[in-house]
C-alpha cells in the first residue's frame, strides 16, 4: 500500500487554478522531493493532504484512507510558517501536539524528552518557547512533527531559515525517518537538498506536474555535455551538436564545452576521437546538477505559459 496517493487532484480559488490535475504516489521508506518555485502549488497540495483544504476534483489517499482526523496518528507535519505557543515550555509543547496525534501524555513526554536530548535541548525542556533562540525553537517545532514517529512525514520548505548546523540535523532526521519505514515528502525550491536526499522527485510549475522520477531519469532530460581539451574545434566531429570555446590553455590548446546530439553516447565519441587521431588532453562528462535539470524542465514550462 502506498503511504500517499493523489489522483487527478484539482484545487481552484475563484478563477485561479492552484493545482491542476496532479497525480503521484509515495511509498513507505521513500524520500520524495516536491519541487517548484514560489507559487507553484506545493503548499496548497500539502494542505489538501492534511485536510486543511478540500480538492475541487480528484482523490487523495493517506495510508489507504481519505484525509481527515483519523490519519493524525500516522502523520507528521512541519509547516513553512513556523508557529508555537510562546508561553508554553518546550516539553509541554511537544506533549500537547503529541496528544493531538493520539499519544498518551506519558508516551509523548518520554519521546519528547528523548528528542530534546537528541537535539541538544534537554536542559531547556522546561524553558518557555519565548525564551528560546530561533534555532532552538525550530528544533522544538521539528520535534513536534516527529514525536509520534509518523508513517507519513510532510515537510513544507523545511530548510527555510535554518543555519547550516540545523540543516544538517534536519537532513539526518529525514534520512532516519525513511530508514525506519516512513514516507517523507518535502517541498523545496533549493535543489541541493533534494539532490542529497531524494529517491524520487516531482517538478511542479503553475500547479501542473512537469516531471516525476528518479534523479538519473531527470538528468536524462538534458542533452549530454562534455568538457574537452584540444587544439582543434570538436564542432565537426560526428555526433556533436554544439561546441563552445571556454578558455585558452597553452600552445594553442583550448577547453571546449561540447553538447552531444540526442541519442549519442560519450563513449562512441571518445572512440571516434581515438580512431581518427583527434587530439585530446581531456575528455570529461559533466554531471548535470538538479539545479540545471530544474531550470531546463521547469524553466521551459514557465516560458510556455
Amino acid at each position: 500500500m502506498e503511504a500517499l496517493e493523489l489522483e487527478g487532484v484539482v484545487k481552484r480559488f475563484g478563477d485561479f487554478t492552484a493545482v491542476d490535475d496532479l497525480s503521484f504516489a509515495v511509498a513507505p521508506g521513500e524520500v520524495f522531493g516536491f519541487l517548484g518555485g514560489n507559487g507553484a502549488g506545493k503548499t496548497t497540495s500539502l494542505r489538501m493532504v492534511l485536510d486543511i483544504l478540500r480538492p475541487d476534483a480528484g482523490t487523495i489517499s493517506v495510508m489507504g484512507h481519505p484525509p481527515g482526523r483519523s490519519a493524525s496518528p500516522d502523520l507528521g507535519f512541519l509547516p513553512e510558517e513556523r508557529g508555537l505557543y510562546r508561553s508554553m515550555t518546550a516539553i509541554d509543547t511537544i506533549i500537547y501536539l503529541g496528544r493531538l496525534k493520539g499519544m498518551t501524555a506519558g508516551a509523548a513526554r518520554r519521546e519528547g524528552m528523548a528528542l530534546l536530548e537528541r537535539f541538544g535541548l534537554a536542559e531547556f525542556a522546561r524553558t518557555s518557547v519565548e525564551k528560546l533562540s530561533k534555532g532552538m525553537a525550530q528544533k522544538v517545532q521539528l520535534a513536534t512533527a516527529i514525536v509520534n514517529k509518523p508513517r507519513l512525514l510532510l515537510l513544507d520548505e523545511p530548510f527555510s531559515g535554518l543555519d547550516p548546523v540545523n540543516q544538517g540535523l534536519l537532513e539526518e532526521v529525514i534520512l532516519g525517518a525513511a530508514r525506519d519505514g516512513a514516507a517523507v515528502v518535502f517541498s523545496t525550491h533549493v535543489m541541493q537538498h533534494a539532490e542529497r536526499l531524494c529517491d524520487r522527485l516531482l517538478f511542479l510549475a503553475h500547479g501542473r506536474k512537469q516531471f516525476e522520477g528518479t534523479q538519473d531519469e531527470a538528468r536524462a532530460a538534458l542533452p549530454i555535455q562534455l568538457t574537452l581539451t584540444s587544439n582543434r574545434s570538436p564542432a565537426s566531429l560526428e555526433g556533436v551538436a554544439e561546441a563552445r570555446e571556454l578558455a585558452p590553455r597553452d600552445h594553442g590548446w583550448f577547453d571546449w564545452e561540447v553538447q552531444l546530439q540526442p541519442g549519442q553516447d560519450p563513449g562512441d565519441l571518445l572512440e571516434r576521437c581515438t580512431s581518427t587521431g583527434f587530439p585530446l588532453r581531456r575528455f570529461e562528462q559533466r554531471r548535470a546538477s538538479m539545479h540545471d535539470v530544474f531550470l531546463h524542465i521547469v524553466g521551459g514550462a514557465e516560458a510556455r505559459s
